[in-house]
């Protein structure tokens, strides 16, 4: 997702928090190992061992498509733990935006109530420069994440399946996750930073305590959630925190973001790359790098779950 539009106002300064040790053990002392493999990785994706090909040359990918080779090759077992591990476990997926709602405008730019104050419904999220959709990345992923944590055993529920004109609105999305009472809700992002600004990272909620908004329950087990996605993310992609956001943790701390606001189960955001740059587009377009992607949210959330 962008960070320019309704709902995804500039992020708000981090407020200052102790490095939890898992997090600092998981990712601090492999920054630069994972920099280097993120590098490797993006240039091959692109077909070549130069970075010089991919910098400042729109990203065409022969993995884009939902139907190429990497697509089709099955899933890997999950790593973290055996089958059914998640039996009696809900986890809400949430691919962020929807294909189709730059086709209604008028619908999506509704204002919501997010509890702090009034914004848009949803926006059309953003784009790799060669028009890879943002939206079209966050259901393949959010597909792929689904399988495998089926396989794991837990039941899981995605707020939107590409079966919607729009939508859901950012405040539905939040109620989704809440009537399933998950365990765990993830939404699925892209950013659209600028070029050259790359890695990922995990957005987590702030305290809130306003209107219809109240996370207070729900900051702590969301931080360890975050926490234990974020480590694993790095060991599954060989991807390293953003380099623009979150003081190379891959953590930020948000409260302007109606879905994590309404919530009152754990959730957080992550934005799995940057599209508008050149490298990370290569990795967001290549259906390889999404099983990596998706397997390192899945280990993620098992071990969060399992304690």
């Amino acid at each position: 997702m962008s960070y320019v539009g309704p709902d995804f106002d500039p992020p708000q300064p981090r407020r200052p928090r102790r490095r939890l040790t898992w997090i600092a053990a998981a990712l601090v002392p492999g920054v630069l190992l994972g920099w280097l493999v993120y590098e490797g990785v993006g240039a091959s994706a692109n077909g070549n061992g130069s970075d010089t090909a991919a910098v400042g040359t729109p990203t065409v990918s022969s993995t884009s498509d939902d139907s190429t080779e990497d697509d089709k090759k099955p899933s890997p077992t999950p790593t973290a733990s055996g089958s059914g591990s998640l039996k009696g476990k809900v986890v809400v997926i949430d691919p962020g935006h929807n294909p189709t709602n730059f086709q209604h405008t008028a619908e999506i730019n509704r204002k919501v109530n997010i509890g702090t104050n009034w914004k848009e419904c949803d926006t059309t999220g953003t784009s790799t420069n060669s028009g890879y959709a943002e939206a079209k990345f966050t259901l393949d992923v959010a597909h792929r994440l689904r399988t495998l944590l089926e396989k794991q055993g837990a039941t899981v529920k995605l707020t939107q399946d590409g079966d919607r004109t729009y939508g859901p609105c950012v405040d539905e999305r939040a109620r989704i996750g809440n009537k399933a009472h998950a365990d765990a809700v993830v939404s699925i992002h892209a950013d659209g930073a600028g070029a050259d600004q790359r890695g990922f990272h995990v957005i987590l909620p702030g305290s809130v305590h306003k209107g219809a908004a109240d996370t207070r329950k729900i900051v702590a087990p969301s931080a360890e959630l975050g926490e234990r996605i974020a480590g694993n993310f790095v060991r599954a992609t060989g991807s390293a925190p953003s380099n623009y956001i979150g003081d190379g943790t891959g953590l930020v701390t948000r409260t302007d973001l109606g879905g994590l606001n309404l919530s009152t189960v754990p959730k957080v955001f992550i934005e799995c790359g940057n599209m508008r740059d050149s490298k990370d587009a290569a990795l967001l377009t290549s259906g390889a790098w999404r099983q990596k992607a998706a397997q390192g949210v899945s280990e993620g959330i098992v071990s969060f779950l399992r304690g």
